[in-house]
């Protein structure tokens, strides 16, 4: 047994290691089944993630290489007989006698050097396909956690947004329970990867909601929740201006299609949200209302252009209404446009509480709306 732990903890230094296999119950009526450890990187951390797989669902747990060893231990010695050591140099096999004996047998290379542990690659892996019960679920990875091929850019995505989020936490200070509300979850993926990174890698303890108003994606998405035990992760049905929620601490709308858009940000405002997170979708209120004169005209007489511009005015008139509520606004690419066409990400942190808005802040706004021949914003009507 000890040449054995020494043989993994070696593997791990030198970044051989591929995965650890253990198998072989001692119980045949013991619901664990076998146990697979692969190495992770967790924010630039090599560390190990342990994978339960029981009869009807996969437990994944993360840990550092010494509480492992332990965990390794303690399986051969009480649940199972059996352990198979894949490395990029070679493989070892370990099995235990019903005597007590042991044998631990050398067996040749069969492993690729591990491309994705190389240092370049770490930024866009924040979530981990493998043993992630909601990925399978949704149909972004195969029952052994290799991501399809046509779940690719979503997978990308899905990390891109992680990563995101990760960068905005890093700087704001929030209660040790916070709630999170996810206006417009659509299928979940974003939501579950958000609470998975919060809850599973940053251990923190988020109340996650993802309001959504179709009643068949709410009853699959808080099935696969409790398939994967979030136990804080809830899905519910209604719109977003009505839906019933506590406290938001942190407001996410991604993809809400036109003033669903300014709903969500009018109701994380309203409720002093201190992250707003928005991902606008199209934008058809201001292109209606847009009356251009003089050589303006030049830009919108052609369709495509105009459509642009009432996109461009929309988000910027959007980001100046949150710093008139006292955010610090950022507006920049949330995924390549090669993967989706909505590709704008708004995040506004809460910097101060304003008894009124900034109306140095709101004049420009104003002058923005009589340059373009705009009648009204949305987000500014429904914050009156």
């Amino acid at each position: 047994m000890e040449a054995f732990i020494k043989k993994y903890q070696a593997s791990f230094d030198k970044e051989e290691l591929v995965k650890l296999i253990i198998s072989k119950k001692r119980i045949k009526a013991n619901q664990l089944k076998t146990v697979t450890i692969k190495p992770i990187f967790l924010k630039s951390i090599l560390k190990l993630s342990l994978i339960e797989h029981y009869q009807t669902k996969d437990i994944t747990k993360n840990f550092e290489l010494e509480e492992s060893k332990k965990i390794v231990q303690k399986l051969l010695e009480g649940d199972f007989y059996q352990a198979d050591l894949f490395t990029t140099t070679g493989n070892w096999h370990f099995l235990l006698f019903k005597s007590g004996k042991s044998k631990l047998k050398a067996g040749e290379v069969t492993n690729k050097p591990l491309d994705y542990l190389h240092h370049d690659h770490i930024k866009n892996r924040l979530i981990e396909p493998i043993g992630n019960i909601y990925l399978r679920e949704l149909g972004i990875t195969s029952f052994e956690g290799v991501i399809k091929n046509d779940s690719q850019d979503k997978f990308r995505q899905i990390n891109k947004y992680v990563e995101i989020v990760d960068d905005v936490l890093a700087n704001v200070e929030l209660p040790a329970d916070f709630n999170v509300v996810d206006m417009g979850a659509g299928k979940g993926y974003l939501t579950f990867a958000l609470y998975d990174h919060l809850r599973n890698q940053l251990q923190k303890k988020p109340h996650i909601i993802g309001v959504e108003l179709r009643a068949e994606l709410v009853d699959k998405c808080n099935l696969i929740a409790q398939k994967a035990f979030f136990e804080s992760l809830l899905f519910v049905q209604g719109n977003i201006k009505e839906v019933v929620l506590p406290k938001i601490d942190i407001l996410i709308a991604l993809h809400a299609c036109d003033i669903a858009t300014d709903k969500a940000l009018a109701r994380g405002i309203q409720a002093g949200a201190k992250i707003i997170l928005s991902a606008p979708c199209c934008h058809k209120q201001v292109r209606k209302s847009m009356k251009t004169e003089g050589l303006l005209c030049e830009i919108t007489k052609f369709g495509i252009m105009k459509e642009r511009q009432a996109e461009m005015l929309t988000d910027t008139i959007r980001a100046l209404i949150l710093e008139a509520y006292g955010y610090k606004t950022r507006v920049f690419e949330f995924i390549a446009t090669s993967h989706t066409p909505k590709n704008i990400l708004i995040v506004g942190v809460k910097l101060r509480e304003l008894v009124a808005p900034d109306q140095e802040v709101m004049a420009k706004i104003q002058e923005i709306k009589r340059m373009f021949g705009i009648t009204y914003h949305e987000l500014e009507q429904l914050l009156k």
